[in-house]
């Protein structure tokens, strides 16, 4: 699909998340020398992750200035307040990754109208890798389509999933769901970055992905890639309003549906009857993530990953 082609809307974020990923790849040159604060432990914020934002809203905002904006670390500071049209921004997703060098990390551009997924973009600067999708239009990796994989045997599956990571986040049980879902399948992957995990589901380079406490600007864009290569998302139990739920669970469908089977009693989702036999083996959902206690939503800035 050729730029002249595409959706106005998608050719903005294009070049907003390009704008992003020239910023960040600068900085990568000499990440020692990169400004690193704490949000909370294991929760970083890097003045590029900052500098990558501005530089995003700014695009947005010169082609868009009626629009609103959701952003990691700015929350809904910039845009409009009312506008139907909602940019949803994750400025550097694998934060943690990029201040050691590791190069997986991505920039995360979705647009929501009237609340749905409209237009999305993850971008890996490090590889020059852009995944889009417009809504009905399918799903690219540099201009070449692309759908999730075929496979349908949870043996030969690979999975990616993030680990839980910070103060009041259940270990056991995490330990226990990832356990099961290991001896079921063929590898399973944790490289930090839930974007470019939910586009390489959409690529068919893993064929699952999972992950508790997630914020909606980790899981906005990529949940459209998915889809619009055919894949299913959803929570853990299957449900498919789970952007603002803090689980995300993505699939080919085959495999998502099996995955469902296996992960949805660790759901805080799941039913009573489930959540009973889980905690006679010592494990409780409902307090699978400790912020769906405190009552913190998606849209809580604070609440961000790495």
């Amino acid at each position: 699909m050729s730029t002249s082609t595409l959706h106005p809307m998608l050719n903005v974020a294009i070049k907003a998340a390009r704008a992003a990923g020239a910023i960040i790849n600068r900085a990568a040159l000499d990440v020692e020398a990169v400004r690193v604060s704490q949000k909370q432990l294991n929760d970083f914020v890097t003045e590029v992750d900052v500098a990558s934002e501005r530089a995003i809203i700014e695009t947005l905002l010169t082609a868009y200035p009626q629009h609103g904006i959701l952003a990691e670390e700015s929350g809904n500071e910039y845009g409009s307040k009312t506008s139907e049209f909602v940019w949803i921004i994750d400025p550097l997703d694998g934060t943690t990754n990029f201040i050691h060098g590791f190069p997986v990390y991505c920039v995360s551009i979705a647009l929501a109208v009237r609340g749905k997924i409209e237009q999305a973009v993850v971008y890996d600067p490090t590889r020059n890798d852009l995944f889009t999708a417009t809504r009905g239009r399918g799903a690219f990796l540099n201009e070449r389509r692309i759908r999730v994989s075929k496979r349908t045997r949870m043996g030969e599956c690979l999975i990616s999933t993030g680990f839980p990571f910070r103060p009041g986040d259940n270990f056991q049980n995490y330990l226990t769901l990832m356990g099961d879902v290991m001896q079921r399948c063929a590898g399973l992957r944790r490289p930090g970055a839930a974007a470019l995990d939910l586009a390489y589901v959409a690529a068919g380079f893993t064929d699952a992905f999972f992950e508790t406490g997630l914020s909606i600007w980790d899981v906005a864009a990529g949940s459209l890639l998915v889809t619009e290569a055919g894949g299913l998302v959803g929570n853990f139990t299957g449900e498919a309003d789970f952007l603002e739920q803090r689980e995300c669970l993505a699939g080919n469908p085959r495999i998502y549906g099996q995955m469902v089977s296996i992960i949805g009693k660790y759901s805080k989702f799941a039913p009573a009857g489930e959540k009973a036999a889980l905690r006679q083996a010592g494990i409780d959902a409902d307090n699978a993530t400790q912020e769906q206690a405190s009552g913190a939503s998606a849209g809580d800035a604070g609440s961000s990953r790495d």
